[in-house]
């Protein structure tokens, strides 16, 4: 019965734990859904919830009452800041494995941005520093995420130009950026690993490359 059990955990077939947020952390029936959702303690990952705000819901409406076309360069820009921002205040409490923000439109996942740490102790810092902030004005939800494996969470059709449920998709849309952009963000724990390895074996002195941080303060913090 016990192997089972595990065997079916966070599946369909689990009559008692929710498999959607086991999988992607967020359920679009909330604190009324019918199973349970088992929220971890700690984890290498946080959700900051609906902290980026997509462009596509936010846009103005133009004089025929209809929301004004999103230019998509100009938003693609600002959402690489916004990455770049976030992912800069998050490096100050570890190595960051990944920052992924969904493009999804439903309530409950729209704007959502998972962080994955290399270890669960930053994430944990982290996640209490990020209590009573504010970015843009609008406060920083938090909290651990149960999401540590994106592979079983992204909908693999919108990696692929195919999916037919849109923003309304129930798996993440991860919303991509620019590779150099990933390279001067994530490079420099590659460029750790390759000094850390020189200096094992006796080569000395290369300086480790700090990342900057910045202090928003708890008040109304955010560009």
């Amino acid at each position: 019965m016990a192997d089972h059990l595990a065997s079916i955990f966070g599946t369909e077939k689990d009559r008692v734990n929710c498999p959607f947020y086991f999988k992607i952390g967020s359920c679009r029936h909330g604190d009324r859904c019918s199973r349970m959702h088992n929220r971890p303690t700690i984890s290498q990952s946080v959700l900051l919830q609906n902290m980026y705000q997509n462009p596509v819901i936010n846009a103005p409406l133009g004089p025929d009452g209809f929301p004004i076309k999103v230019d998509e360069r100009k938003a693609q820009q600002e959402f690489e800041d916004f990455y770049e921002d976030v992912f800069e205040e998050l490096a100050a409490f570890g190595e960051v494995e990944n920052v992924n923000v969904c493009d999804n439109l439903a309530d409950h996942m729209v704007g959502n941005v998972y962080i994955k740490f290399k270890d669960e102790n930053e994430a944990a810092k982290a996640l209490q520093a990020f209590q009573g902030r504010y970015y843009n004005g609008r406060p920083i939800i938090a909290e651990f995420s149960p999401v540590t494996d994106f592979r079983e969470s992204t909908c693999r059709q919108y990696e692929e130009n195919t999916c037919n449920r849109g923003g309304y998709c129930n798996f993440m849309h991860i919303k991509p950026i620019s590779k150099d952009l990933r390279k001067k963000l994530f490079g420099r724990y590659k460029n750790r690993s390759r000094s850390r390895s020189r200096d094992k074996k006796g080569g000395g002195g290369g300086g480790r490359d700090r990342s900057r941080s910045r202090d928003r303060g708890g008040g109304g913090g955010g560009r």
